[in-house]
C-alpha cells in the first residue's frame, strides 16, 4: 500500500523514474532494488516507468564516504537516454542518506528537460 502523500501526489507525476544502476553492479547483484520498487508504484498510480537514465560509469559504494566524496563520486555519473521535456518526474529509490546521489539524477533529469523533479524514497539514513 502506498503512503497518502505519495497517492497525493500520483495526479502531478508524468513518471516514474528509478535511480538506476551501472551495468557491472547490476550483473553482480542480480536485480536493481529502486527498478523493484518503481514498477509497483507506477501499476499502483497508473504513471509510465521511464527508463530513459542511466548510470554511465560504475561508482564505489558510497556508505563510508563524506558528504562532499559522495557528491564527487556521484558526479558525471548519470546520463539521459530520452527526453523529459516538460514532464514532471518522480525519481523512486530505496534509501537517501546523504542526497548526493538523488541530486546526481535530478540534475540530469533537468539537462534532460524535465520541468519539475521529485524524489520518493523507501528510506531516508
Amino acid at each position: 500500500r502506498l503512503s497518502n502523500r505519495v497517492q497525493a501526489r500520483a495526479s502531478e507525476v508524468d513518471a516514474i523514474v528509478p535511480v538506476p544502476l551501472h551495468r557491472s553492479r547490476l550483473r553482480r547483484r542480480g536485480y536493481n532494488q529502486a527498478l523493484e520498487l518503481a514498477r509497483p508504484i507506477a501499476r499502483l498510480l497508473h504513471r509510465p516507468l521511464n527508463l530513459g537514465i542511466e548510470r554511465v560509469r560504475p561508482t564505489p559504494p558510497q556508505t563510508s564516504m563524506p558528504l562532499d566524496e559522495r557528491r564527487r563520486n556521484v558526479r558525471n555519473a548519470f546520463a539521459a537516454s530520452s527526453s523529459f521535456e516538460g514532464l514532471n518526474v518522480a525519481i523512486v529509490d530505496d534509501v537517501m542518506t546523504s542526497g548526493a546521489t538523488a541530486q546526481a539524477v535530478a540534475a540530469c533529469l533537468r539537462q534532460a528537460g524535465a520541468r519539475n523533479v521529485e524524489v520518493w524514497v523507501v528510506a531516508r539514513a
